[in-house]
């Protein structure tokens, strides 16, 4: 089991760990701030450094596909092996997880926007979609008005676990078709943003709305005859696609 150090603080860049197994999947540590691919968010990148010297460059992260709770970090073609036993410095490429953050909290203001369910979803670096279950036509320059309303609101973001029975008791929170909640471990986490959005969600997430920053909707597609994509891409030069 992985002790996932993301899920308390998405903040932290690196920790010390101990390497469990290697195998054809990746490196699976005992704790990692690693983020693994999953509920529409890409994993984190970065390195492990051994103590002798050693750097494993990690170009992705996933959920083991065999052993349960494990984390497997995926290292670049050619990189050193590591055995179990070592120590390491897991570090994560900082660029990288807060444009996840950053985005990963502007799909959840799209949903307070937007009062359908989500049938798909897309967080990178680069941009973030969002796939709503509607026919319904989607106005860009209102969406894009809201957003900033919401940004400039500077609503507090936090998380918290409840259990399953009380996630049962409350259906309406779970906005995905696509996505469900993990259950088995007895609990379930949830993101809040204060007087906006409450959602089961295990990503990471800026602490406040207004650290999201300037994000636009660059496009809204109709995919399909009820499926409305809108994507988001940062309002910076150069960022996102248009």
């Amino acid at each position: 089991m992985t002790d996932e150090l993301f899920r308390e603080d998405a903040t932290l860049m690196q920790c010390e760990a101990t390497v469990l197994a290697v195998d054809e999947h990746g490196v699976v540590l005992d704790r990692t701030v690693f983020y693994p691919l999953g509920g529409g968010q890409a994993g984190d990148s970065g390195e492990l450094l051994g103590t002798d010297g050693r750097r494993v460059p990690i170009v992705d992260a996933r959920k083991h596909k065999t052993l349960a709770l494990a984390i497997s970090h995926v290292p670049a073609e050619g990189a050193p092996l590591l055995q179990p036993g070592d120590r390491v410095t897991a570090r994560i490429d900082g660029a990288r997880r807060l444009a996840h953050r950053r985005f990963h909290t502007a799909t959840h203001l799209l949903c307070a926007l937007l009062p359908f369910p989500v049938d798909g979803c897309s967080i990178t670096a680069a941009y973030a979609r969002l796939d709503f279950h509607t026919n319904e036509p989607i106005d860009k320059e209102q969406l894009n008005a809201g957003l900033v309303r919401l940004v400039a609101g500077a609503h507090a973001v936090s998380h918290r676990w409840i259990s399953e029975a009380e996630l049962d008791a409350n259906p309406q929170l779970v906005r995905s078709m696509s996505v469900q909640p993990p259950r088995g471990l007895g609990r379930v986490r949830v993101l809040e943003i204060a007087g906006v959005d409450l959602q089961p969600c295990g990503g990471t997430h800026v602490a406040n709305t207004a650290d999201v920053g300037a994000v636009v909707v660059t496009k809204i597609e109709k995919k399909s005859a009820m499926t409305r994509r809108v994507v988001l891409g940062f309002a910076e030069p150069g960022a996102g696609p248009r």
